[in-house]
Parts: structure tokens; C-alpha cells; sequence
């Protein structure tokens, strides 16, 4: 992208009634999302170039066992780890850049901290892992030969990317690789944007980095860029660029990032789903800082999170989930213990999450939902319980109840997921009720009905806006 992340995170917070226009536009393409709930409108995307086009020719079969797996862990890792004040610290406060090299001789992870986020993210029920080789910094995690300034030759003695690449194939996941364009530490890395033959040598050394990347490490499933701060597409030499990632990884998958279309979208730190046959992926962090953040406690809660990745699911995305581990590579132990509740959640409701599709809902303030085929999946986050309406109001008994507006088509049966318990319903043309439920919630953060229909469902309670029965201005009984 080429704005800056606090750019982008200024805009996120201001972007006020353009949001309603997103929010419209969503609705238009399938994802209609609580109120409350940001969207940011995407990006103007450039032409299709001839590199887009080779890449549309094979997309569908490289990309499909990324829509099958839905969501994945996202690792920012490196010098600023050991400051521990944010991925951004460097620019965020000024260090100069021979102050902030020293850190390279004080970063000293732990021998092979990349298996525990492996089997944290198999854990938590994550099927593919995407960690920072370079970040903005300029560190990189690998034993590159052009440049010292890397894992191998200081602090770490090794090399930190190969590890991480063992670690997530051991544990069965695929592997991502995530690389930022933009390099504060390199002499040419702003200078380039005027300065030809700063460019050139700079193209030269970016090109040369992911050439490393793409060959060192075996099969590597996702090339994930990052700001492309200054130059453009044309400047990067984009087509070429990726031309040779896939020449050198036929099957991989790239993201938007580096000026072209790619393979699919970016949100960040929203969802916001893309028209329909475009792939999108919102990446998000757990509490309010990419890289590891000792004061920020600003934890987003296993609700939320499964909440996230059901939304991500039902339009058609995908969920990548950060972690920012700690200098030495152990995960902080909040992140730990939100991953471990989204993997139990995972363990009885992954199948309502992987290889879903995409369906038109709007949303609800009780439930969220997700569907494959004709089968719905009613997600019920805030569980109803007895509501005092009950004792007068027929629609709520027999209690619990659980009620959906302008749910289509025909229901055939319903279930708890977790249980396998039968559920009673009515339907009409307005709501369709599950009644008799418990008072208290099955499962947690949510529990899931499984609702087999008789035809591809979708729910648009604002359609039944202009048919309600009407009767009198005042009280009609």
C-alpha cells in the first residue's frame, strides 16, 4: 500500500460516513455486517497486466485449498520485538538508525520458538502460517547473502526464517511468507523514488532478497507483500517481480501489495469482503499491536474472534490472525490462552467454518451465520435465554427461542451441532423460530444449529420491510 500503517490507522478511525457507503456496498456484494462494525472502501486496483492474466489462468487450482482453510496465523517477529513498544517504534519515535543496528546484537530468540507457534496455531484450529521475513525495518530473518544485516550474521547466529518453515511443515500447515517493500534501514530505500539509479539498486536488491526466498525453502504456499512505499508498480518492476516468484513457485499464492491485483485482497484490521469472485483476506491483530507490545493489553476476546472468522467465512474470506511474539519467540501468554479457547470452539464448529461459501446475510445482534450448500449455520454468540416478553408475547414460547427475520428458503430440520439434540421451529414468511432451547448457551463463545434447507439460503430481514401486515396508526388490538 503505499500510505503508512499510522496513515491507515488515522483513517480507520475517521473515516465516518464513508463507511456507510462501504457498509451499502458490502450489502450490494453479499457481506452485510453488524452495526458498529468498520469497513474501509477498498483501494483503486490498477489494469489487469499480462502477469495478472497468466495468474488468473491457473488461480482457481492454486487457491483452492486456501478457501478451504480459512483461517491462518499471522507472525510479526524481529528487532523491534526486543524494544517491545510496537512493529512501527523505529518511526514512530525517531531512532536513529545506528542506535536502533545495535539491537541486532541483543535480539536472541530460544532454539526453535517457531515449533510452539506451530502447535499453537494447529491448535487453534489455524491451517496455514504467514511470518515477517523483513519488515519495515529492514532486518532480515534469513541467512541472506546481501546483506549482514540479518539473522545469520548477528544476534540470532541462525537462521530464523528456515526454522519457521520446519516448524510450521511439521505440524501439517502451509507456509507463508510475509515481505515488506518498503525499507527504512536500507541507503536507497527512500532516495530511490528520485534518485535512477538509487532505484536501480535498490529494485536490484529487493528482487534479489525474494529470489532467496522463493528458492531456499522448498514449496512455499504464500507470498505476502507489504507497503510499497515509494515507488510504484512500474518502478518496482511488479510484473517482473512476479514473474519470477512464479517462475520459481508455480503453485504459490501473492497478495495486492506490491501494486498489482495478485491473487487476493488485503483488508486490515477490518472486514470488509470484496465483490463476489474476488478473493479477500482481512488480516487482523490480536490486541492493537502487529509486533510484540508489553503495555498493550487491548485483547480481543475469544467472542470476538470467532465472531471475526464466522464473518470472514460467510463472506466468502479468509481470517489471518496475528501473534507478536515476545524478543526470546515465546507467545505471550494472553495470546496463547484466546488461541486455545478459539481452538476448542474450533475442535466441535470447524466444520461450519472450513470450505464454507459465500451467502447473503444480514446481521443480527444475536447470531452470525455460515453455509455450505443448503445447509445453514446458525451461530449463536449471545445466547437469548428467558426474556421477560415471554409471559406475554406468544412468539417467545416456549422458551428459549431463538428467531431470524427473513430467513429463505423452506427449513427442512434443525440441530445442535454440538449435541446432535433436535430442534423444534415454526416458519413463515417472516421469521423462522427455534424453540424449546435451554436457557443457558450449549457451547461457548457460540453455539452452532445446524439448519438444512431446501434450497441455497440466505437471510435479508430488511426485504420483509414493505410486506409486513399493516393495520392502524394507533394500537391495533
Amino acid at each position: 500500500m503505499d500510505w503508512s500503517e499510522s496513515t491507515r490507522r488515522v483513517f480507520l478511525k475517521q473515516f465516518g460516513a464513508a463507511g456507510a457507503a462501504a457498509l451499502a456496498a458490502s450489502r450490494a456484494n453479499g457481506l452485510a455486517m453488524p452495526a458498529g462494525q468498520g469497513a474501509q472502501a477498498p483501494a483503486a486496483q490498477s489494469a489487469l497486466t499480462a502477469t495478472d492474466q497468466k495468474q488468473a489462468a491457473t488461480r482457481e487450482a492454486r487457491m483452492a485449498w486456501w478457501h478451504e482453510a480459512k483461517f491462518g496465523m499471522f507472525i510479526h517477529w524481529g528487532l523491534y520485538s526486543v524494544i517491545g513498544q510496537h512493529e512501527w517504534v523505529k518511526e514512530h519515535q525517531g531512532v536513529p538508525i545506528p542506535q536502533y543496528e545495535i539491537l541486532a546484537k541483543h535480539f536472541h530468540p530460544k532454539p526453535n520458538a517457531a515449533r510452539d507457534w506451530a502447535r499453537l496455531a494447529k491448535r487453534a484450529g489455524q491451517k496455514y502460517m504467514v511470518m515477517t521475513t523483513k519488515h519495515h525495518e529492514g532486518f532480515c530473518n534469513w541467512d541472506t547473502k546481501l546483506t549482514n544485516y540479518n539473522a545469520m550474521q548477528q544476534g540470532p547466529g541462525r537462521d530464523l526464517v528456515r526454522e519457521y518453515v520446519e516448524a510450521a511443515r511439521a505440524e501439517g500447515l502451509r507456509v507463508g511468507f510475509y515481505y515488506s517493500l518498503m525499507d527504512w534501514h536500507h541507503p536507497d530505500g527512500a532516495r530511490c523514488k528520485t534518485d535512477e539509479a538509487a532505484r536501480r539498486r535498490f529494485v536490484d536488491y529487493t528482487h534479489g532478497l525474494i529470489r532467496e526466498l522463493m528458492t531456499n525453502y522448498g514449496k512455499i504456499d504464500i507470498l505476502w507483500y507489504d507497503v510499497d512505499w515509494p515507488l510504484t508498480a512500474d518502478e518496482w518492476e511488479s510484473e517482473r517481480m512476479n514473474e519470477m516468484v512464479f517462475s520459481l513457485q508455480p503453485e504459490i499464492i501473492v497478495n495486492n501489495r506490491n501494486g498489482l491485483q495478485g491473487d487476493f485482497s488485503t483488508p486490515e484490521q477490518h472486514i470488509q469482503a470484496s465483490k463476489a469472485g474476488r478473493a479477500w483476506e482481512t488480516c487482523m491483530t490480536l490486541n492493537e499491536s502487529w509486533g510484540f507490545n508489553r503495555t498493550d493489553n487491548q485483547w480481543k476476546t475469544p467472542k470476538t474472534i470467532v465472531n471475526n472468522l464466522i464473518t470472514c467465512a460467510r463472506g466468502g474470506g479468509n481470517y489471518l490472525l496475528n501473534i507478536g511474539p515476545e524478543p526470546d519467540g515465546s507467545v505471550p501468554p494472553a495470546s496463547v490462552e484466546i488461541l486455545e479457547a478459539v481452538g476448542k470452539w474450533m475442535d466441535t464448529n470447524g466444520k461450519t467454518i472450513y470450505g464454507s461459501e459465500r451467502m447473503y446475510a444480514e446481521g443480527y445482534a444475536l447470531v452470525n451465520f455460515t453455509r455450505k450448500g443448503n445447509t445453514l449455520y446458525v451461530h449463536v454468540y449471545n445466547w437469548p435465554g428467558h426474556t421477560p416478553a415471554a409471559e406475554w408475547l406468544d412468539f417467545y414460547k416456549p422458551e428459549a427461542v431463538v428467531a431470524i427475520g427473513g430467513l429463505k428458503p423452506k427449513v427442512l430440520s434443525a440441530r445442535v451441532l454440538k449435541t446432535g439434540q433436535k430442534v423444534e421451529f415454526t416458519q413463515d414468511e417472516f421469521s423462522f423460530r427455534l424453540t424449546g432451547l435451554p436457557m443457558v448457551a450449549l457451547d461457548q463463545p457460540a453455539t452452532t444449529i445446524e439448519v438444512q434447507c431446501d434450497g441455497e439460503p440466505i437471510v435479508d430481514h430488511s426485504a420483509m420491510r414493505p410486506l409486513w401486515p399493516r393495520y392502524k396508526v394507533g394500537i391495533s388490538i
